[in-house]
């Protein structure tokens, strides 16, 4: 039906109830950036968070297709994927949040409910402003494309809150604020 969010989803004709609430999205999206977990442990992570009850041996399959197209939004066109991740969930916390509120006209985070497609929605009404502009930069970098002047300078300012480190760099980022914390600490 048009314009219905769904909070169930039909497996082989049986209409399993889920957690279709924007933070149960972006929870299993951190969990699933566990390099340990194998394919079938993120289907079964998937399965595990999005669906309210047991899923039945025989469904797994149809279950996991249905849950990444609830994930991925339904039936919303899809653009071409960058090659490189372009949004970070948890290191871009700070600067999406503001941008969906913006768009919606209200703090979500507040909301004790808010349908995952509706958070999507919100995503892509964001304007021009501090979280477009460091997605285009990424997208042009991701992309070889060349950053105009003001690009580049921003960039320059706020590496930080641009780049995208990989674990093993922020483990090491980690390890030496440790290291100074504890070196401050002692020279008191």
């Amino acid at each position: 039906m048009i314009g219905v969010l769904p909070t169930t989803l039909s497996v082989n004709e049986v209409d399993r109830q889920i957690r279709s609430d924007f933070r149960v999205a972006l929870n299993l999206f951190e969990a699933l950036k566990d390099e340990s977990l194998s394919d079938l442990d993120r289907a079964y992570l998937t399965i595990r968070t999005i669906y309210i009850d047991e899923i039945p041996d025989e469904d797994f399959e149809e279950a996991v297709r249905r849950a990444y197209w609830f994930i991925s939004g339904g039936d919303i066109p899809k653009s071409k994927p960058s090659p490189v991740p372009l949004i970070d969930w948890k290191h871009d916390e700070s600067i999406i949040f503001p941008a969906v509120n913006k768009a919606a006209g209200r703090e979500v985070r507040e909301l004790p409910y808010m349908h995952w497609w509706s958070f999507l929605g919100y995503m892509g009404e964001i304007g021009e402003g501090l979280y477009s502009t460091v997605i285009n930069i990424r997208f042009k970098m991701a992309n070889g494309k060349k950053l105009e002047k003001y690009e580049r300078e921003f960039l320059n300012r706020n590496k930080d809150l641009i780049v995208l480190r990989t674990k093993e760099e922020q483990a090491a980022i980690e390890e030496t604020e440790d290291f100074l914390k504890t070196l401050i600490g002692e020279g008191r």
